[in-house]
């Protein structure tokens, strides 16, 4: 039997799709605030002996983590055999280290945190830097899933003489596993970063690519600024305005009009968060990993 669905506010359009995918149901629930502010969860849907995903992507993790724990809690409760997360988009890996003294270890705590309700976790391509396997600071089974043959099929189909462009050295990952598959080169460029929006590129040499589409990408945008200064560095050479592919669409602010702005000639996102940038469609994958998990 496959498992039941749940979707938490936000990611109905997924869940319903992956629904559609797998031949199952998604649970019916009554998620609202009482007026001081407290959380009042209610499953309609009966869950006894069935397993049990909640869908959530984490790009705003706070205001959404009582409502899952207290989902997943209310469904043990009421008897079901497992309860996982499929989390597309997996928060608090950034902070992997202490950086600073009397910093938290925050994405340990996190994943400290969830292993205590759930009994696994499926996400797309966390950001594993210091970590380098989930499993280092999650006590539950966990699955990442990666997004590089839907992005390879991006390029192949819609990018005209392709070379993909890496930002900083964190992203050689991604670049060189999509430039292997494309059959396209690569180059990946120097970041420094002077603060949380505040970042330079140096260059290699592209100039040799004048007649290449730059195809820059990268795993997570969020403020945009590592995009942005990558973009106008590419237009400055006097390259065509390139193609910005990235997985989590996080954009915070006025990011994704800026970069636009920039002379982004494209923007183009996998739909692990919601955005108008969505132009990959993860869902076969993630359908097809939640047909692997434990009934």
């Amino acid at each position: 039997m496959p498992p039941l669905l749940l979707a938490l506010p936000g990611n109905e359009a997924l869940t319903g799709e992956l629904a559609h995918l797998l031949g199952t149901t998604v649970a019916d629930y009554t998620l609202r605030s009482f007026p001081d502010g407290e959380t009042y969860v209610q499953l309609h849907t009966p869950v006894a002996g069935r397993t049990l995903v909640l869908i959530c992507t984490l790009a705003q993790p706070n205001p959404q983590l009582l409502p899952l724990y207290f989902l997943a809690e209310t469904a043990r409760d009421l008897g079901a055999h497992r309860v996982y997360l499929l989390a597309p988009y997996l928060a608090y890996m950034r902070q992997d280290a202490r950086f600073q003294p009397g910093e938290g270890i925050t994405s340990a705590y996190f994943a400290r945190l969830l292993s205590h309700f759930l009994d696994g976790l499926l996400t797309v391509a966390p950001h594993l830097h210091r970590w380098h396997q989930l499993r280092q600071i999650y006590r539950i089974p966990t699955e990442a899933l990666h997004a590089t043959s839907a992005m390879v099929q991006y390029v192949r189909r819609q990018v005209h003489r392709p070379v993909l462009v890496g930002p900083d050295s964190e992203s050689k990952q991604w670049v060189a596993a999509i430039a292997r598959e494309a059959g396209c080169p690569y180059l990946v460029l120097r970041k420094q970063r002077h603060g949380d929006r505040s970042v330079t590129i140096a260059p290699p040499d592209v100039a040799r690519f004048q007649h290449h589409t730059p195809v820059v990408v990268d795993d997570i945008v969020s403020t945009g600024r590592t995009m942005i200064a990558t973009v106008q560095h590419l237009r400055q050479a006097g390259l065509p305005a390139p193609v910005c592919l990235g997985i989590h669409a996080l954009f915070v602010g006025a990011a994704y009009d800026e970069l636009l702005a920039a002379g982004a000639g494209h923007v183009v996102t996998c739909n692990t968060v919601p955005h108008p940038s969505n132009g990959i469609n993860l869902a076969p994958l993630l359908a097809e990993a939640l047909t692997r998990l434990p009934g």
